[in-house]
């Protein structure tokens, strides 16, 4: 099923979250809490979704967001991406951050999930 068509446009997605600990389990945890939120606050399907970048604080690096989103049943042809995101005194620990890209019909209102302790950062959201 293509989306690409005039009853649809592409949006950019933002949310986050953060992991209670640096291991595979906490970070696997937060990932999916996060990607469940996007995919039903934004009624998705994994053809709707064209990319999905995710960055990290540096006290991350216990595995890899990307992989954990690659398990995902339907998510074969999503592109997906990890980085580090760049440091910054102060900024909020653990944290996990996406930016992805999708189809949303033309009428609806993207929702970004913010989750965790990263609701501090879009307070607005």
């Amino acid at each position: 099923m293509s989306f690409q068509n005039e009853l649809n446009q592409l949006c950019a997605l933002r949310g986050a979250t953060t992991s209670e600990h640096n291991s595979v389990e906490s970070i696997t945890s937060a990932v999916e809490e996060l990607l469940v939120e996007l995919i039903s606050r934004n009624n998705l399907i994994p053809d709707q979704i064209i990319s999905v970048t995710f960055s990290v604080t540096n006290d991350l690096d216990a595995c890899f967001p990307a992989s954990i989103a690659r398990k995902k049943t339907g998510w074969g042809n999503v592109a997906l991406l990890d980085c580090q995101q760049m440091f910054v005194k102060d900024d909020l620990k653990k944290c996990i951050r996406l930016l992805a890209y999708v189809f949303l019909p033309k009428k609806q209102i993207p929702q970004n999930p913010y989750l965790g302790k990263a609701k501090n950062l879009r307070p607005d959201r």
